[in-house]
């Protein structure tokens, strides 16, 4: 059976919809950057999403392109994922034009760098796609509160608001910093899923309160 990383690790993929507080190990990506509305049509973020799924299957795919990685074994490609920040102290839903991201995809743990410059490149030959601007990306979010929320984008604000509201209980404080950034994980295919139906696991990263 393939190893599914929602499965392996509950902790961080399928949590409660109440907050609760994690402690997030480092993790490798592939990643693309860039700026402006995820919902733009044809726009940059569709244009990363393309290319962070070309490569993504490609080193899944690795064996029978004849590349062959030590200690590789058969894995569920992970949810898209998102780190999220504006320029302004306060993050406004409303304005995505003005949102930076970075869009990422889990990497397990045995593709090493070498392996993922292959598979840009492998991924540019055989898709035709501009991949250059895939990253290999190393993450050490530390200690974070996360919560399941349930529904459209736009409603996020109603679990970030729990969630602040259960940290600051518990003696903790939000650490968002251009260093620590709002993360997002779309367990549900935005494209298939109705808004009211989407499953988005929200994490922000935290700090013992200075009071």
């Amino acid at each position: 059976m393939a190893f599914d990383f929602k499965k392996e690790y509950k902790e961080f993929y399928m949590p409660k919809n109440k907050p609760e507080i994690i402690t997030v190990p480092k993790a490798n990506y592939i990643a693309v950057r860039g700026k402006g509305d995820p919902n733009e049509e044809d726009g940059a973020y569709q244009q990363a999403i393309s290319v962070l799924y070309a490569v993504a299957y490609t080193l899944k795919m690795s064996p029978r392109n004849g590349h062959f990685i030590a200690g590789f074994f058969e894995y569920v490609v992970p949810p898209l994922e998102g780190f999220w920040w504006q320029e302004a102290a306060e993050i406004s839903l409303r304005d995505k034009s003005v949102f930076h991201w970075i869009s990422v995809l889990r990497l397990p743990d045995f593709v090493r760098r070498e392996d993922f410059e292959w598979a840009v490149r492998t991924a540019e030959r055989k898709k035709k796609l501009d991949c250059s601007p895939a990253e290999f990306l190393r993450v050490e979010e530390g200690l974070c509160a996360q919560i399941l929320h349930t529904g459209s984008f736009d409603s996020e604000q109603e679990s970030i608001d729990r969630m602040s509201a259960c940290v600051s209980e518990q003696g903790y404080q939000t650490d968002l910093s251009r260093t620590r950034l709002h993360h997002e994980i779309y367990l549900s295919d935005a494209r298939k899923v109705a808004p009211e139906k989407r499953r988005t696991i929200i994490r922000q990263p935290i700090r013992l309160s200075e009071r």
